[in-house]
């Protein structure tokens, strides 16, 4: 079983004005999956797409297209959750088919399967976490039931993402309510800079893009406390080692590594 903060620890900063920080205790009683409705609006999603900081580590949640990939370990929280407020305000359903992540838009549908036995399910991100080393992905108690997690704790797992809600894309992009199914990031990368005004940002693309003869920028806008905010992405690196050498040798003020 997944160790996790606790359940008020979950409203990232982001949320805490969102939702009033207020948690609900757990309860013991039984929820089918069918009572767990998703929770869906602009709102939100602006909500949880902003940074938040966990134990001093910030994590920045992006978009990523359908059909990107991921590996790493897969852990399962429970009774102790159960009928408490997951980060998009739901109430945390054990017996529903939902996950924790730590970056993927609220809604996103993904696939997880358990590499030693092969087995798979479907769930839907409602909640952030784990924050636990090496950790990708939380699911529900009957999620991780499915693919045999719920005696063994955690497990090796890929996980691939199916669909997302409509408002994701077009909301971080600020376009309204149009449904997008591009790709923002795959792989590593880098954020060199990050501005208000975009025609700082378009001086940081200029000055980076085609670095080295191997790496392309791009500018990436977000809608962070109502305003536009450009950020400048470093695509083309092959390992986190890379994109890490990168950084320090060059020396560039502010940057860090990013990862669809």
């Amino acid at each position: 079983m997944s160790f996790r903060i606790s359940t008020g620890a979950l409203f990232v900063a982001a949320l805490i004005l969102f939702f009033g920080g207020c948690a609900s205790k757990p309860y013991s009683g039984h929820m089918e999956p069918a009572a767990s409705k998703p929770r869906s609006s602009a709102a939100i999603h602006r909500a949880t797409l902003r940074p938040y900081t966990i134990n001093g580590k910030r994590y920045y949640p992006t978009i990523v297209s359908v059909g990107w990939r991921q590996e790493g370990i897969a852990s399962w929280y429970g009774p102790d959750f159960h009928g408490g407020k997951t980060s998009n305000g739901e109430i945390y359903n054990m017996y529903a088919m939902t996950a924790a992540h730590k970056t993927l838009p609220m809604n996103t549908m993904v696939r997880v399967t358990n590499k030693r036995n092969g087995r798979s399910v479907v769930v839907r991100i409602n909640d952030r976490g784990p924050f636990v080393s090496g950790r990708i992905v939380d699911l529900s108690y009957s999620a991780g039931k499915r693919i045999g997690i719920d005696k063994t704790g955690t497990a090796p797992v890929t996980l691939e993402v199916l669909g997302f809600d409509s408002l994701i894309a077009s909301v971080a992009a600020g376009k309204g309510n149009l449904p997008r199914r591009e790709v923002v990031l795959s792989g590593f990368g880098v954020q060199v800079g990050s501005f208000r005004r975009l025609e700082g940002a378009k001086i940081y693309k200029e000055r980076y893009d085609n670095f080295e003869g191997r790496y392309r920028t791009k500018i990436m806008k977000f809608i962070v406390d109502g305003k536009p905010l450009y950020r400048v992405w470093m695509t083309g690196f092959k390992s986190e080692a890379e994109a890490k050498d990168f950084i320090r040798a060059w020396g560039i003020p502010g940057a860090f590594i990013i990862r669809g």
